[in-house]
């Protein structure tokens, strides 16, 4: 079975538990820390390695997350730790937030610009965001800047990607140079 198709039926099961148990919010915060944990690379390492047992690591999940996660989470931690699944716990994560922001109705936009944006810029933006069709009813907008890009800003939504940057217009104009369209006349 693909990671994807594992990841987002653990995923699907956490989000349907925590609804049902009323602990949405508190297992989202979870989920959350869980992910910026993962970022360790050592943890990261642990939760894929095949050489430690799973006694191990139940004693090393039992350190880091009992008592300071919820009841849900936690059990949740340990059937996948028992169904030999922790290696897919970063995905896992990541796929919850997903779904989560989907029930939601939150869309996740990724705005790449060559300077730091103004906060005035940056909700003209949302408002535009929020009339289109490209977004769900709310906006969460990850900013981040990119000197490379000479001017202008590339706005990732989803799978889409809007790309008006100075430099990508630069790239074009280069490629439609460079190619040759037309035949010597002499």
């Amino acid at each position: 079975m693909s990671v994807i198709r594992i990841a987002s039926r653990y995923a699907k099961s956490l989000l349907d538990l925590a609804q049902d148990q009323n602990v949405m919010t508190e297992v989202v915060s979870d989920m959350e820390g869980f992910s910026k944990m993962v970022e360790n690379r050592d943890l990261y390492l642990l939760l894929k390695s095949p050489i430690i047992k799973a006694g191990k690591k139940a004693q090393i999940f039992d350190a880091l997350f009992e008592g300071k996660v919820n009841k849900l989470t936690k059990a949740f931690l340990d059937i996948t730790l028992r169904k030999g699944r922790e290696r897919y716990l970063p995905e896992i994560a990541t796929e919850f937030m997903a779904q989560y922001k989907r029930m939601k109705g939150i869309s996740s936009v990724q705005l790449i610009t060559a300077t730091p944006i103004s906060d005035a810029s940056l909700s003209k933006l949302k408002a535009k965001l929020l009339e289109s069709d490209a977004t769900d009813s709310s906006v969460e907008i990850e900013t981040s800047v990119d000197a490379s890009l000479i001017g202008g800003f590339i706005v990732k939504i989803g799978d889409k990607q809007i790309d008006a940057s100075v430099s990508h217009k630069l790239d074009q104009m280069a490629k439609s140079l460079s190619s040759n369209d037309y035949e010597k006349a002499f």
